[in-house]
């Protein structure tokens, strides 16, 4: 049967741009995720996962106080990670982005993210709509993964705050993808997160 991902990225973070780590939402995050519930708030889910990191965990709450149906549940494969380093073919402007991570941090967010996309992006013996509430790297290594791309290529992916990226799953079929960064539910000045401003 049809496995349907729905990708999350959290809400807007508090005060992120002072170099904070983890924290809650902004008011502007939680104006932004509950227009995401009113987006999706006729799909029939099945499964809700967040990250177990706080910004993420709001947003699965302030998911499920306008949609009651919803049960979420934390996965440690969720959480935010660099799922992958340095290969040959990558371009250059890229390098440095690694400076200062450490391999390790690399290994770890690797191994998460191969049992992240054996967990999730798996076909289904019953129609399955599941939601994930993640982090940006996260949902481009999944894009990336269902395009087959370049390792590297997640790099290159930006996914905005309480945007929506569908995956779908079919028997015998390899997943595709159905939209990606959709942010049809929120007017421009709500949109943040992507590295530029837009002009729309």
């Amino acid at each position: 049967m049809t496995h349907y991902l729905y990708l999350v990225r959290h809400g807007e973070q508090l005060d992120a741009e002072h170099g904070l780590e983890d924290g809650p939402l902004s008011s502007r995050g939680k104006r932004q995720v509950t227009m995401l519930a009113e987006r999706i708030g006729g799909v029939p889910f099945t499964g809700v996962f967040h990250s177990p990191l706080q910004r993420a965990e709001q947003t699965a709450q302030v998911l499920s106080a306008r949609l009651p149906a919803l049960q979420p549940e934390p996965s440690n494969l969720l959480f935010d990670c660099i799922p992958s380093g340095p290969v040959p073919g990558m371009p250059r402007a890229y390098e440095s982005f690694f400076h200062g991570v450490k391999p390790a941090e690399i290994e770890a967010g690797r191994a998460q993210m191969d049992d992240a996309v054996a967990e999730f992006l798996a076909p289904s013996r019953a129609e399955r709509h599941d939601l994930l509430i993640t982090h940006n790297f996260v949902v481009g290594w999944f894009v990336r993964e269902v395009m087959g791309a370049p390792s590297w290529r997640w790099l290159g992916l930006n996914a905005a705050h309480a945007s929506l990226t569908v995956i779908r799953h079919r028997p015998a079929k390899p997943p595709e993808l159905i939209v990606f960064n959709d942010l049809g539910h929120l007017p421009a000045e709500w949109r943040t997160g992507l590295p530029e401003v837009l002009p729309y």
